[in-house]
């Protein structure tokens, strides 16, 4: 895929998605970390659910740790793993409290170094919170990257790295939040609504859902450079 056909790409999942965010509820930089820490192989939904009883209860690191791994648990046992996502959040509350005076660190390395978090948790926080170019691949943008030919690879790694290499500079911000949506709810895993894409065109997944006298109808956009 060429570098015009890319930021065409963009251009058009901006205007279609004007305010690219994520959907994980939260009103601080702690709440927005335990959440997607509780969001691993969760809907947010499921999520917002569990986090709105949660933080009327506790939303700052020592409140949390107060609770205890018991208590926590019973907020969030209607998500998929929560005994140990409640043991991490614990470590993770603990940690924050120990060596980061109760706020979370705006790094890759002290984030990683958190109880529950890996690379891509960091990533979504290096984006959403601090408004670092990260992005975040969960299975969304690895489906995307590989299925459209915008970043293919076989790990996320991989895919992160063909993400960050070229992506435009001016898109690479909302990036990480324009593809989640639009997998989330275009590009979807099983049935791609290639009928209603904006990128359809573009877009080098050669099993649309379309008839190709659809896509011939619109502009050939492989001479774009």
């Amino acid at each position: 895929m060429n570098a015009g056909k890319r930021a065409e790409i963009f251009k058009r999942l901006s205007a279609a998605i004007p305010q690219p965010t994520t959907e994980l509820e939260y009103s601080s930089t702690f709440e927005l970390l335990i959440a997607v820490i509780l969001s691993a192989q969760a809907t947010d939904k499921s999520v917002n659910i569990a986090t709105r009883r949660l933080f009327k209860i506790a939303n700052t690191p020592q409140a949390i740790f107060n609770l205890g791994a018991e208590d926590l648990e019973s907020y969030i046992k209607t998500i998929g793993l929560y005994h140990a996502k409640a043991k991490n959040i614990i470590a993770c509350c603990e940690q924050l409290i120990q060596k980061h005076d109760a706020l979370v660190p705006n790094t890759r390395a002290a984030l990683e170094a958190l109880p529950g978090v890996g690379r891509k948790t960091a990533n979504v926080i290096l984006n959403t919170a601090f408004g670092e170019p990260t992005i975040a691949v969960d299975t969304h943008l690895f489906r995307l990257g590989n299925r459209t030919k915008l970043a293919t690879g076989k790990n996320v790694l991989q895919v992160e790295q063909k993400y960050l290499k070229t992506i435009p500079k001016e898109f690479l911000h909302d990036a990480h939040h324009l593809l989640i949506l639009h997998g989330r709810y275009t590009c979807t895993a099983r049935a791609p609504k290639c009928g209603e894409c904006c990128i359809v065109d573009l877009c080098e997944f050669k099993d649309k859902t379309i008839p190709k006298t659809h896509l011939m109808a619109g502009q050939d956009m492989a001479s774009i450079s």
